[in-house]
C-alpha cells in the first residue's frame, strides 16, 4: 500500500499577503520528512494547504495511494481526511470540555476508520497508557504533554495512511518533546506511516528525519537528501545549532 505526496510550485497566503512562493517538496512512501524553519516562515501554511484548510493560488498537491494519483487542490478537509491523510495541528486544538475518549472518537469519523474504532482505540490506549487512565477526564484538565498525546492519538483514530504533524514541540518542556518525538518514531515504524512533520526544533526533528527541507521566508532554501545532509549544512549550523 504505497502512499506518497508530491507538492509542486505552491503559491499561497492569506488575502493579499503571500506566504509561500513556488514551494516544491515530496514525501515518499514510508518516509519521515521534516520541514524545518523558524516561526513565520510558512511551515504551517504548507501543512494547511495539504489538508485543504488553505487553498493555494497556484501549484499542485498530489496524493498517490496504491498507484492512483489524486489531485488534492480544491478538495475539502473532510474529503482529504477521507483519503487517509490526518493532521496533528499546532497547539493540539482539542475540545477541552469533552473527555479524552470523546476527543479520540471524534477522530474516527471517516468511513474506513469507523469499522476499526475498537481496534484503533485499543492501539492508542496501548501506545499511550496515560490516556487510558484519563479516558473519562476532560481534555482541558490534562497537562500539556498529555494533551499532545490526545492530539496524536486522535489523528491515529482516523486510521491514516499519511500523518502530518505541525510543531509537536510547541509549549512542551524539553524532556516531553524528546519523549513525544521518540513516540512518533515508534508509531511510524509500528504503523508503517508516511510522515511529514513541520518543526523548528532541529535537534529533535533530526531524530526522526529520513531527510528534509529548510523553508525560509516562504521558499525552500535547502533540501537534504539524508538526515546527515541536514546536520552538515552550513545554514542549519549557523541558524539552528549556533555554530
Amino acid at each position: 500500500m504505497a502512499n506518497s505526496l508530491s507538492i509542486k510550485g505552491i503559491e499561497a497566503g492569506y488575502g493579499s499577503v503571500r506566504v509561500l512562493h513556488d514551494v516544491s517538496i515530496s514525501v515518499h512512501d514510508g518516509e519521515s520528512v521534516v520541514l524545518l524553519g523558524s516561526n513565520g516562515n510558512g511551515k504551517s501554511t504548507l501543512i494547511k494547504c495539504v489538508t485543504g484548510i488553505v487553498h493555494p493560488s497556484a501549484g499542485e498537491i498530489t496524493l498517490e495511494s496504491d498507484g492512483v494519483k489524486i489531485d488534492l487542490v480544491g478538495k475539502s478537509p473532510e474529503d482529504i481526511v477521507g483519503l487517509g491523510i490526518a493532521m496533528v495541528p499546532e497547539g493540539r486544538r482539542l475540545f477541552p470540555a469533552l473527555t479524552v475518549e470523546e476527543n479520540l472518537l471524534l477522530g474516527a469519523f471517516r468511513k474506513d476508520a469507523r469499522a476499526k474504532i475498537d481496534e484503533n482505540l485499543e492501539f492508542v490506549f496501548g501506545t499511550f497508557p496515560r490516556l487510558k487512565e484519563r479516558r473519562g477526564q476532560s481534555a482541558g484538565s490534562l497537562s500539556g504533554g498529555e494533551q499532545q498525546m490526545v492530539a496524536v492519538a486522535r489523528a491515529l483514530m482516523s486510521d491514516p495512511k499519511i500523518l502530518l504533524i505541525d510543531e509537536p514541540s510547541v509549549g512542551l518542556a524539553p524532556i516531553l518533546v524528546s519523549q513525544m518525538i521518540a513516540k512518533i518514531k515508534e508509531l511510524k515504524e509500528r504503523k508503517n506511516l508516511t510522515i511529514l512533520m513541520a518543526e523548528q526544533n532541529f535537534n529533535q526533528a533530526i531524530k526522526i528525519a529520513d531527510r528534509g527541507y529548510v523553508i525560509v521566508h516562504g521558499e525552500i532554501a535547502f533540501e537534504g537528501a539524508t538526515a546527515e545532509d541536514l546536520s552538515n549544512n552550513e545554514m542549519i549550523k549557523e541558524y539552528y545549532l549556533g555554530a
